[in-house]
């Protein structure tokens, strides 16, 4: 890798498109769009509070127009989807979702119903699988069953493709709805046992908004369960050379391995404008939810989530009050 970064790096630098300045390792990082200039907003203004505009990447865009652009995005890059998560994260990603899914323990030992789970965004059904598999051959669950939500038909599509001759397709198991997170008025309240998004929320238009969804639809003492990337690795010199990584061989990788640069530029982009885990944390106690091992509002924020992998990705979990 230590080979890849300056390479990449020199190549990116040739280039006459605009930039912007790391202020970690105060390098200045091309765009692939002369529009993209603004730089990444201070910590505590991810969310807009213009109602009517929002961010795509670093770029202000309206309401309507990011949605477009994001559905764009995830239909341009529906079909080379987790083989570009393997070269982006080196094949990190898998450990992370299998940690992500023993850490929720999936399925019950003694319900006769088994839980009813809602994977948000989880279009390629890869954590869907992943939950399924734990419920039946850890916890001999087969009952438990999956609807796999996902705004963008593309990503659904692939989904299907994949659980199309499993014995869980068979078996009623599994089940696909189209819809955004922010409306989920096609599932009940208090009907969901547990609810996860993995690299999914941070596209989101209002992050606030999908987790007060998420809290509806949850029964009491239901759990929220959230694996994303973050915007800040706590060592600043590993997060510089983290930031080189990103932003010089991701959007190089896209171009070359899905012939798609921009959409790859923006979902290294979205990454940058993630909440922080103590503002992402301090979002999910504002929609209800209780954090684990934490009270009430005066105390902090620390340890309200997992990091993994030095801080490149984190775990936030949130259970409804019963």
């Amino acid at each position: 890798m230590a080979s890849i970064i300056p390479r990449a790096w020199k190549r990116l630098r040739l280039s006459k498109t605009s930039g912007w300045v790391c202020n970690d390792c105060r390098r200045t990082f091309a765009t692939s769009r002369v529009q993209r200039q603004q730089q990444p907003p201070a910590s505590g203004q991810h969310e807009s509070q213009d109602p009517k505009s929002t961010h795509f990447g670093f770029q202000t865009v309206t309401e309507e127009l990011k949605a477009g652009r994001v559905a764009n995005v995830f239909s341009s890059v529906a079909s080379s989807y987790d083989t570009m998560n393997d070269l982006m994260s080196l094949g990190i990603h898998r450990l992370w979702k299998d940690h992500f899914v023993r850490s929720l323990n999936p399925g019950s030992r003694n319900s006769v119903e088994g839980q009813k789970i809602l994977d948000i965004a989880g279009g390629t059904g890869d954590i869907a699988f992943r939950m399924l598999d734990h419920a039946s051959n850890i916890n001999h669950d087969n009952q438990t069953s999956v609807l796999v939500s996902d705004i963008n038909p593309e990503m659904l599509g692939e989904g299907r493709k994949r659980f199309a001759t499993s014995p869980y397709k068979a078996a009623g198991r599994v089940a696909f709805l189209e819809a955004n997170a922010e409306d989920l008025s096609a599932i009940n309240d208090s009907s969901i046992d547990l609810y996860t998004v993995a690299f999914g929320i941070r596209n989101f238009t209002y992050k606030q908004k999908a987790l007060e969804e998420a809290y509806r639809v949850l029964k009491p003492g239901g759990v929220f369960a959230c694996l994303e990337f973050t915007p800040q690795l706590r060592n600043p010199v590993m997060n510089a050379i983290y930031k080189r990584w990103s932003f010089g061989a991701i959007p190089l990788i896209g171009q070359v391995v899905a012939a798609d640069r921009d959409s790859y530029q923006y979902l290294v982009e979205s990454i940058e404008r993630f909440p922080s885990q103590e503002e992402f944390a301090g979002m999910i106690r504002k929609a209800g939810f209780l954090l684990p091992g934490h009270g009430g509002e005066e105390e902090g924020m620390q340890g309200a989530w997992e990091d993994l992998t030095m801080g490149i990705a984190a775990i936030h979990k949130g259970v409804k009050p019963a």
